[in-house]
């Protein structure tokens, strides 16, 4: 249940559900604590850095607009709710004074924020049952029978309330004979052998021999070129593995088109939580941006030749540069407020970290998780836009054909089956 979650990981889960509800226009109405919350904590993430700093009320303003806040309507109401939790102060002409703050503990508010709303028990369950999916997928039948119990809710309004979540992504399923069987993206986010091992052992021996090779090489290269990805495990293994949460895939832009490779979802956890850590998608945008500057950007623009020193230079809290790259291929990351830049003439940059936290599990997983000697197959033009695994494999997963929805079934049944016992 949601009272035995602690406040980082209860914040991960209604910032994940926040931004679900962005995107449903009933969303916000149905579930007001949450996104209540969400939105103050995505604004909080946005304004922050790892030391007390200060924005005008026109930086505010971009922030609010980069978190999707409507600043006529709705800034001034999350701008009062952080200053109730003594993380921000706001002067009489706009600008805003925040103390330096992590991502743990923007989580942390964001969990105290939600508790101050009053959630309903059907906020609570939504929680809950997201929780309860990404360790071991559910059937949805005896789901309604538990957050009925536990939740209060009759069972006409538990099946509803399933379905509400289902339309509006906050839960995944894939049909199971007369029932469905209700899973998270999440589910291999925390990295478990036996769940993988499930996994292979549920597929044909060559199907199982093409994921364990493709697996392998992932470990190793830390990210793969989608197209390589699939040449290699064929479109059908593909699908149903990513519709499954076996694997993450991250969307890069450019002039050129959008640019997808494939990661595992373990990557991460070798050094941090990535349910907690980056709950944001900050880290994973931040490797994404230095691994195209090190594999594609040409020399002439600022190539990063010398990652390590270049990460070691940011997370100590000096500037890199100046260059032209830099002013071109972190945009998004400037947005959300992860760098800071300073122009230094003829369209060149320095930049600054100001989130060190997300800058250090760059660094260790650039550094020590194999990405930093990948080249990842893009046109050298400037990165515009990335897109988190979350973004990418849900609209991937509505791409999925009949037969590999009927595959993805199975392993799912196969972890349902295994993770009753063992997990």
């Amino acid at each position: 249940m949601t009272k035995d979650l602690n406040g980082e990981t209860l914040g991960a889960w209604i910032i994940h559900h926040g931004r679900k509800l962005q995107a449903d226009q009933a969303g916000a109405a149905e579930f007001p604590s949450i996104d209540g919350a969400a939105k103050s904590g995505l604004l909080l993430a946005g304004m922050a850095a790892s030391d007390e700093t200060s924005l005008s009320a026109a930086e505010v303003e971009a922030v609010a607009k980069a978190a999707k806040l409507n600043p006529k309507t709705e800034l001034k109401f999350h701008l009062e709710q952080l200053r109730s939790r003594q993380v921000i102060d706001i002067s009489s002409s706009g600008d805003v004074q925040v103390l330096g703050v992590s991502s743990r503990k923007v989580l942390q508010e964001t969990a105290a924020l939600f508790g101050q709303h009053g959630p309903t028990g059907e906020e609570r369950a939504v929680i809950d049952v997201a929780e309860q999916t990404s360790g071991i997928p559910q059937l949805r039948s005896a789901e309604t029978k538990r957050i009925s119990d536990e939740f209060k809710l009759s069972s006409p309004a538990a099946t509803d309330l399933l379905s509400r979540m289902e339309g509006m992504g906050l839960v995944d399923f894939e049909v199971s004979g007369s029932d469905r069987i209700l899973f998270n993206g999440n589910l291999f986010r925390r990295g478990n052998i036996q769940k993988t091992q499930t996994v292979l052992n549920s597929l044909s021996a060559a199907d199982r021999q093409r994921a364990g090779d493709f697996s392998a090489k992932l470990e190793s290269a830390g990210c793969i070129d989608r197209a390589a990805a699939r040449k290699e495990l064929g479109d059908t293994l593909f699908e149903k593995l990513l519709a499954a949460g076996f694997y993450d895939v991250n969307t890069v832009s450019n002039d050129s088109g959008e640019h997808v490779f494939v990661t595992a979802p373990g990557a991460f956890h070798k050094f941090v939580d990535p349910m907690v850590d980056d709950a944001f998608d900050s880290a994973k945008a931040l490797v994404a941006a230095l691994t195209y500057g090190i594999s594609k950007s040409a020399s002439s623009r600022g190539r990063i030749t010398m990652p390590a020193a270049l990460l070691n230079r940011l997370v100590a809290g000096n500037e890199i540069g100046p260059a032209t790259a830099i002013g071109q291929d972190y945009r998004v990351l400037e947005l959300r407020r992860v760098i800071k830049l300073r122009p230094a003439g003829r369209g060149m940059y320095f930049m600054r970290l100001l989130k060190k936290d997300v800058g250090q599990i760059a660094q260790q997983v650039l550094l020590h998780g194999g990405a930093s000697d990948q080249v990842v197959a893009l046109p050298s033009a400037s990165m515009t836009a990335y897109k988190g695994p979350e973004e990418s494999r849900e609209r991937l997963r509505k791409q999925q054909r009949p037969e590999s929805k009927k595959l993805t079934s199975d392993i799912l049944q196969a972890l349902r089956e295994e993770g009753g016992s063992k997990w």
